[in-house]
């Protein structure tokens, strides 16, 4: 099964956080009515995640994943049928509450890619830092300096 990070975000914008299992069923319920016996991409999620598509926290000892700052959710073929398979209602997502922790790494990111030299993590962050800014109140211009350096040496 292959989807794109913003269809993942898809289907977690239906009901604004899924724990991991639940997008995982949710895939699998996707793959399934699409007729697709392809894997459930566990490690795309974790890709998405890395790539600010997703963003996981932390909810009374819960974690759970909802759309990320550089996330455009589109809806895979027959996403919009998934609130009426899954038995999971909307919840509420507190984007000040999520802010702080994706900041901290947000900087922990920046810093690991520029101390590992890797060009395309530095320009993608660099996209990031901007799309972060306008999703929660957070100034980036350190970080972004320091990423910009970088990318001149």
């Amino acid at each position: 099964m292959d989807l794109t990070h913003d269809e993942l975000a898809g289907v977690v914008s239906l009901f604004a956080a899924l724990t991991r299992e639940e997008l995982t069923t949710a895939l699998s319920e996707l793959a399934y009515r699409n007729g697709d016996e392809g894997e459930v991409p566990v490690e795309e999620i974790d890709a998405a995640i890395e790539r600010y598509f997703l963003v996981e926290f932390e909810r009374e000892g819960t974690s759970y994943l909802t759309p990320g700052p550089v996330a455009f959710p589109e809806l895979p073929d027959g996403g919009e049928d998934l609130p009426h398979i899954l038995s999971v209602e909307k919840r509420e997502v507190d984007r000040e509450a999520i802010i702080t922790p994706l900041e901290a790494q947000f900087r922990k990111d920046a810093a690991a890619a520029v101390n590992d030299d890797d060009d395309e993590r530095i320009h993608h962050l660099l996209d990031v830092s901007y799309d972060l800014e306008a999703w929660g109140p957070v100034e980036l211009d350190d970080e972004r300096d320091l990423l910009d350096s970088a990318r001149a040496n």
